[in-house]
């Protein structure tokens, strides 16, 4: 099939709203039968995600209270961009130090995902980041978080049995244990 067939021609653009994290955006379209219709879409600025395993296979996770959806989730570490155009691994680098207080010697980029396409235009760099060391913490002011560490086996079994819900967690989890342990 021609993909053109089906594409949307984006007519007009306006924000309707811009808060701290992200502006709403309508977005007048033409679509591919030639009427009109219109679109709402978050824009946000990105994000980057690390699955930080040490040498004995244990992830370093977070725990956090996730208000849009009203409980806590167990996570790899995670933050979003500063600006859509600051470099994505750095974020990484610096998510991680923050919230974990980890480096690592050796980083690989698993993935890109777009997390809700539906309606937001949040892209999220996954990592794997491996030759671990330790130093101190320097979560966010308004950033609440528990550290765990779990055996990446078993993170992939939680995926699996549908206890990870976060998308940026179990794609995150699984390409990292693919990528160890599978030879992608």
């Amino acid at each position: 099939m021609n993909d053109e067939a089906i594409r949307e021609t984006i007519l007009s653009e306006s924000v309707l709203f811009e808060g701290m994290l992200v502006k709403l955006h309508r977005l007048d379209v033409t679509l591919p039968n030639g009427k009109s219709a219109m679109r709402e879409v978050v824009r946000h600025p990105g994000a980057s995600a690390v699955v930080p395993v040490d040498e004995n296979g244990m992830v370093t996770m977070v725990k956090q209270f996730r208000t849009a959806v009203g409980r806590v989730l167990e996570e790899i570490p995670a933050g979003k961009l500063d600006s859509k155009d600051e470099d994505r691994l750095l974020a990484a680098k610096r998510e991680l130090r923050e919230e974990t207080g980890l480096s690592a010697a050796n980083w690989i980029h698993l993935t890109d995902i777009t997390t809700t396409p539906g309606f937001c235009d949040e892209l999220i760099s996954i990592y794997l980041a491996t030759g671990l060391s330790r130093g101190e913490t320097d979560p966010d002011e308004d950033e609440f978080l528990n550290i765990e560490k779990r055996p990446l086996s078993e993170l992939v079994q939680m995926v699996m049995r549908g206890e990870i819900c976060d998308s940026k967690t179990l794609t995150g989890i699984l390409m990292a244990d693919r990528h160890l342990h599978g030879g992608a």
